[in-house]
């Protein structure tokens, strides 16, 4: 037996139950996972309120990213031993003691990187990857607008923005957060509670404004972020922190300057492995080097998830924040 957090229904942080589970063994493919960190993402939050639905139905562990050492293989698993350090990002079930994962979903951790370090920036960290070096291949000499800039996202991305030579304009909502932001890579940062982020793009760029824009918030930043955008720019959305963006004609596009716009997730981007590899080797490479640091804000229990999800919502946690099991 091991513990778990699991919810049987659709709610705020309440839902979430922390209760004793059964631990399966692996099966062909699988590897048995203790888990060490735990990483908490706002998709979590997504899968938790019912805006995305559970995908094996209820009850449902949330939790897409995790360190841990691997506990037994299962049959075909030949590259993995007990003893493993290993890390992954996936969509749902990392709030666990211990979990069954597919082998080929994991990836082993480095010497040098710490299995907290690891379960904070698998899914941040890729994400990050795929935007900047996929998505919209920034590269030295362009503008981009990232919004939530604090953020666990944000705080990787903006590092990695830099060290490419992008001029890294952000958005945040407090002093504190537009001095974090600005420690992590971001030039300029605009508390878009006391300034319009479209007229601060413009400030900043002499009219001549952005590249690309990086698009967590949703319905909040849009279409406003379009008009941050250079003609032919690219609007970048991943996430919807603040609801989903409304429907709009397409027309939009080609009056805002003959646009491009996109919807990517990270498990598209990732779904075969050799991406996935390639994805977490340049995340690991970055932060090796030094270019990229992964700072942990907050740590929770496991059990304390339900005060987590509530701090994370109500915007009193910046950066990354994990579960300790």
């Amino acid at each position: 037996m091991s513990k778990a957090i699991r919810i049987y229904a659709n709610g705020g942080p309440e839902v979430l139950r922390y209760e004793e589970t059964e631990t399966e063994q692996p099966g062909a493919g699988q590897v048995l996972v203790r888990h060490t960190a735990i990483g908490l993402n706002f998709i979590d939050v997504y899968y938790r309120s019912g805006l995305y639905p559970p995908p094996g139905g209820f009850p449902l562990t949330p939790g897409s990213e995790a360190a841990g050492v691997v506990v037994e293989v299962g049959q075909g698993v030949d590259w993995l031993k007990p003893g493993d350090r290993i890390a992954y990002a996936v969509s749902t079930g990392a709030y666990a003691e211990q979990r069954l994962v597919d082998a080929s979903q994991v990836v082993k951790v480095p010497d040098g990187i710490s299995d907290e370090q690891a379960a904070a920036m698998m899914l941040k960290g890729m994400t990050a990857e795929y935007l900047l070096r996929r998505t919209f291949k920034v590269k030295a000499g362009d503008t981009i607008l990232y919004h939530a800039a604090a953020g666990g996202v944000g705080l990787i991305l903006g590092q990695w923005a830099k060290h490419l030579g992008a001029t890294v304009i952000g958005t945040a909502s407090s002093k504190e957060k537009i001095e974090l932001a600005k420690a992590h890579g971001f030039d300029h940062v605009i508390d878009y509670r006391e300034q319009d982020f479209v007229a601060g793009v413009a400030a900043i760029t002499g009219g001549a404004k952005c590249d690309v824009v990086y698009d967590s918030v949703g319905k909040d930043t849009f279409p406003a972020s379009l008009d941050c955008l250079k003609p032919l720019g690219m609007f970048v959305s991943f996430g919807q922190s603040s609801g989903p963006i409304p429907p709009f004609s397409m027309s939009l596009l080609a009056q805002k300057g003959s646009l491009f716009a996109t919807r990517p997730t990270l498990f598209v981007y990732n779904a075969k492995r050799e991406a996935l590899e390639a994805s977490a080797a340049a995340l690991f490479d970055v932060v090796l080097s030094g270019a990229v640091e992964i700072k942990i804000n907050q740590r929770y229990a496991l059990k304390d998830a339900s005060r987590a999800h509530a701090d994370l919502e109500g915007r009193r946690t910046t950066g990354t924040t994990i579960l300790i099991p």
